[in-house]
């Protein structure tokens, strides 16, 4: 079994009267990408702002690597690189300078700096502007920067909000490639509420809204959460829909472009078995059946309630 590198029990945390978050738990293992979803106003942020230590929270623990964030915050903060929406640079240094600069701000041995500083412009592909003021860097390249500013002292854990906010199609690309790349040797927290963002980058999803964890599980079990009930179907002789309609099962039939159509079936129903039949004893000519998922955003809106 994976080790785990981040334990979250029973979270809990309130502003004045309002409950933010209530009772959330959560573990995450040390390797894979974890998409924190949710609406904006769910909780995420307030959920990465405590597992990161930045505030305390209300009620509930949160453990990295085993060591309690509320009685020794500074050893857990060792395992942790953070980066938020806004990336914190200082656009009057240089690239190798600010690297420097959040070397010394980790508490790395002077020894380790050079290294760890040659590395990480190498690995996220910023070595060519190293002497480069930060204020010059493109919105990509800044991206970059705050991403090897997190990683920078080699912690098991990563926490990246929004990590593609504001690029360009080329810059996301980029960015999504590079997080893959960490998540190789790291355990990844990523935030988002981009629902393509989730599937194409994320191993893992824990969903929140209205303060409460909704969904935790793989991105297959995520994409399966509504039982798919419906078939896309080619056929080169195709019936009326009427006569389709007729299959024990069949509940709805709409016709398509090309000579394909989409046919709803009631649940535990072998309808693909019956068409196969169907179409061989009546000269239907299919050529292609496939089970139609349910798209992110329905999904999106089941564990929403929206």
């Amino acid at each position: 079994m994976e080790k785990t590198v981040v334990k979250v029990e029973n979270l809990s945390h309130r502003y004045s009267v309002q409950w933010a978050i209530r009772d959330i738990s959560f573990e995450i293992p040390s390797r894979g990408i974890h998409g924190l979803l949710g609406s904006n106003g769910a909780g995420k942020s307030t959920v990465m702002n405590i597992v990161c230590g930045v505030i305390k929270p209300t009620g509930g623990n949160v453990f990295i690597k085993g060591i309690d964030m509320r009685r020794h915050p500074v050893d857990a903060k060792r395992h942790i690189g953070f980066l938020p929406q806004r990336p914190p640079l200082h656009a009057d240094l240089t690239v190798e300078e600010y690297l420097v600069h959040c070397a010394a701000a980790r508490l790395m041995p002077t020894r380790e700096v050079a290294k760890a500083v040659s590395d990480v412009m190498e690995r996220c592909g910023i070595r060519h502007f190293a002497k480069r003021l930060v204020r010059n860097l493109s919105g990509g390249y800044q991206q970059r920067l705050g991403i090897a500013q997190a990683i920078i002292h080699g912690p098991d854990f990563v926490v990246l909000d929004e990590p593609t906010n504001g690029l360009d199609p080329n810059q996301i690309m980029e960015i999504r490639h590079l997080i893959k790349d960490i998540a190789r040797e790291h355990a990844v927290l990523l935030s988002t509420h981009i629902l393509s963002e989730v599937q194409v980058t994320c191993d893992y999803i824990q969903m929140i809204e209205e303060g409460k964890l909704v969904f935790a599980g793989t991105i297959d079990e995520f994409d399966n959460y509504i039982t798919p009930n419906s078939l896309l179907v080619t056929m080169m002789e195709a019936p009326p829909e009427e006569e389709l309609r007729l299959l024990p099962g069949v509940v709805g039939v709409e016709t398509l472009q090309g000579n394909r159509y989409r046919v709803k079936f009631a649940n535990e129903q072998n309808i693909a078995e019956q068409l196969v039949e169907a179409s061989v004893a009546r000269g239907w000519r299919l050529t292609d059946i496939t089970l139609e998922k349910s798209s992110l955003d329905s999904i999106f809106s089941a564990l929403s309630k929206r």
